[in-house]
């Protein structure tokens, strides 16, 4: 996956906004809180970081082409950067990507989650 790719996938996802920060990453925000960044690779090639549930953390911080993420998981928190970003990872950054949309947005109180249509349960 490249940069447009990634964008355009995290673009996809419900109530989502998009902001170049931090050294030109593309950070995803849903709510307003951070899901996904694009960028901070030490080599240029793309790099992917996104919040994790804790099993997929330590799960991950073991696999090939994954590492906790640099300023997050140093801090305690779950988050993974994704280092190889083959097209046969694709699949698996799509999955994370949405899994940490739903994590972060889990995160938002319960009215702002309302207003933007996100977590409801249908009636």
């Amino acid at each position: 996956m490249n940069y447009e790719e990634f964008n355009q996938f995290c673009g996809s996802l419900p109530a989502t906004t998009h902001v170049v920060q931090w050294g030109n990453a593309h950070v995803w925000k849903v709510g307003g809180k951070v899901f996904a960044i694009g960028g901070w690779s030490k080599d240029k090639l793309p790099a992917f970081t996104f919040k994790t549930s804790e099993r997929n953390f330590y799960f991950l911080r073991e696999c090939e082409g994954y590492i906790p993420a640099p300023y997050f998981a140093n801090r305690g928190m779950k988050w993974i950067q994704q280092t190889d970003s083959t097209p046969e990872m694709d699949d698996d950054l799509h999955y994370y990507l949405t899994e940490s949309h739903r994590l972060v947005s889990l995160g938002l109180t319960k009215a702002k989650q309302k207003e933007l249509g996100l977590n409801q349960e249908a009636s």
